[in-house]
């Protein structure tokens, strides 16, 4: 077996940098259940799949919500949520949109109570911190509409930008804010050490914009160029993922302060590999690529394991790529198929 020259942390900088790192950063995203399946087919817990498979996953920090308790049953931001089991997966899922009634911005300021930046503690982030020096840091950032849906209903908060443009501006710059808030206030209790900071929104279907690109200049970019602003003045990099086709505006978020591109969900609609490596390779590091809707469910082992090589000739040509699934691996993928996407990751990815 290699000998590993860096830490997890100094292989994520060196790549973000555009450095040689000793290797290629792996990252993994997966549900609970698919992380279950994967444990019992190694027969180990998660922190010795993690260190057998090599994999390199980032520590996320935040804030502790310490203020009031939320009405039971509810989150703090008024959301009721209910466990919804799938067959393959359950997933969380909210039962009712505590903003959807209203029909003016002066019915939500007068009846609706929004999270208190100032009901947050910070105060055990320098420890956590200081006990995983060897991981690289993700703490804040935002992502707006995501939120937005779950106040408003999935339906009406996507016709809200063509009813009740005012309502959208209103409520989505309000997260925006509370965002900023929470990201500033990580970034000052432990300066210097978050390394990347996600400021996502998912964008696109599976093959064009969920939106109109004026809908989403007008009412998500302002915002996300603040957050991005922010992550970059306080030395962090800016993490942006969106799922789905969305490739016409990608110049857009680049020139905004993008850094590194996620999840590159390649079936979708030019979103093809060699084409955003070779027109955004040289401005974004590149995060994914493994792909989660057919290969890893579907595809056999040899089939995982020459798009892992594939994906290093493409989008890791010269660098600036850290392999990982391009969303949430499912428990519909065979632990085998998840083994074989590491193993061959760790076996090709030295330098």
């Amino acid at each position: 077996m290699r000998r590993e020259s860096m830490s997890s942390r100094e292989r994520w900088l060196a790549v973000l940098n555009r450095r040689t790192p000793d290797r290629v950063p792996m990252d993994i995203w997966i549900t609970p259940e698919a992380a279950q399946q994967l444990q019992s087919h190694m027969g180990c817990d998660w922190n010795e799949a993690i260190e057998r498979l090599h994999i390199d996953p980032p520590l996320g920090v935040g804030g502790r919500y310490a203020g009031p308790p939320p009405e039971d049953g509810k989150d703090i931001w008024g959301v009721e949520h209910r466990q919804v089991d799938y067959g393959t997966g359950a997933y969380s899922e909210a039962v009712t949109a505590p903003l959807a009634r209203f029909e003016s911005v002066e019915e939500i300021e007068a009846n609706y109570v929004w999270p208190n930046p100032d009901h947050w503690d910070y105060s055990e982030l320098p420890e956590r911190v200081r006990d995983n020096a060897h991981r690289i840091i993700q703490g804040g950032g935002s992502e707006p509409v995501y939120m937005y849906k779950f106040l408003r209903g999935d339906h009406q908060a996507f016709m809200d930008f063509l009813e009740h443009p005012d309502i959208a501006r209103y409520c989505i710059d309000k997260i925006f804010e509370i965002a900023y808030q929470n990201t500033l206030r990580i970034f000052e209790t432990i300066p210097g050490q978050v390394s990347i900071t996600y400021v996502a929104e998912d964008l696109g279907g599976q093959d064009r914009l969920m939106y109109a690109p004026e809908t989403v200049r007008e009412f998500i970019f302002p915002g996300m160029r603040r957050m991005m602003d922010l992550t970059r003045q306080n030395g962090s990099f800016v993490f942006t993922h969106s799922d789905g086709s969305f490739r016409e505006v990608i110049p857009e978020l680049i020139a905004m302060g993008m850094q590194v591109l996620n999840p590159i969900q390649w079936r979708c609609r030019d979103m093809d590999r060699e084409g955003l490596k070779r027109d955004f390779g040289g401005q974004v590091v590149f995060h994914g690529g493994v792909d989660n809707q057919y290969t890893l469910p579907f595809g056999t082992v040899e089939e995982v394991r020459q798009e892992v090589v594939d994906n290093y000739r493409i989008l890791g040509a010269g660098g600036g790529y850290i392999l990982a699934p391009c969303h949430n691996i499912q428990s519909v993928s065979p632990p085998e198929n998840i083994v074989a996407m590491y193993e061959t990751g760790y076996e090709f990815g030295w330098r």
